[in-house]
Parts: structure tokens; sequence; C-alpha cells
């Protein structure tokens, strides 16, 4: 399991593909409001004057000295609906990120969200 402490360390960090791969840079951390634990990141890609956030799954992610390895190839995750750097997933939008990369999308039983930024 990953640790919450230990992924607060990785922001800025370069995040990498399986290949090792730079998608781009680890910006923030989502978790499963359902359990606390973190389950997404989102990674600043694009051009310097035209950045934007995607998402990428945590599972099977490990961490080395200045980067994160994800284990989704850079190609998917560059292809995720993103949203702007100054912008938050907004509700209507968080269930398209799970069928990207074959995810089940499992909102509260209330309808609550599935991430919340940490």
């Amino acid at each position: 399991m990953i640790q919450m402490a230990d992924i607060r360390e990785w922001r800025t960090h370069d995040v990498v593909d399986t290949r090792g791969h730079r998608i781009g840079e680890l910006e923030a951390i989502y978790v499963d409001t359902s359990t606390d634990e973190p389950f997404m990141a989102t990674v600043r890609v694009g051009l310097p004057t035209r950045h934007r956030l995607v998402f990428v799954p945590l599972d099977g992610a490990t961490a080395g000295p200045g980067y994160v390895q994800v284990a989704h190839d850079k190609g998917l995750v560059k292809q995720c609906p993103s949203i702007g750097t100054d912008d938050v997933l907004p509700a209507g939008d968080e269930e398209a990120v799970f069928p990207h990369y074959e995810l089940p999308y499992e909102p509260g039983a209330n309808g609550e969200r599935q991430l919340a930024r940490r």
C-alpha cells in the first residue's frame, strides 16, 4: 500500500511510464473518498505556455530518486481527460476519467464524488 506521507514528497517529481519515458511533473494526489487511500495523481503536461493536468492511476506506482513510475504508457496518459492547471475536476467530468483506464466508476451511495484532492 502506498503511504500518503510518501506521496506528498513526490510532488514536482517527474512522472515516467513503464519504459522510463517522461510524461510530465506530478502536480497533486487524489484519494478514493470511500477509503481515503491514494488513487490518482494529476500530471502537468504540454508546452511551456500551454500546460494542462491529466489524471493517472497510482496502482502499481513506484518511486525512485526524483521520479515516480506509473504502470501506464505515456501515450495513454496524455490522452486522458484533462483540466487546466488552475482548475479542479468538475463533478460532472469525474466519471470520464475512469473508463479511459478501464476502471469502474463508483460514486458514493448519495452520489458523492469518488475522488478528492489532497
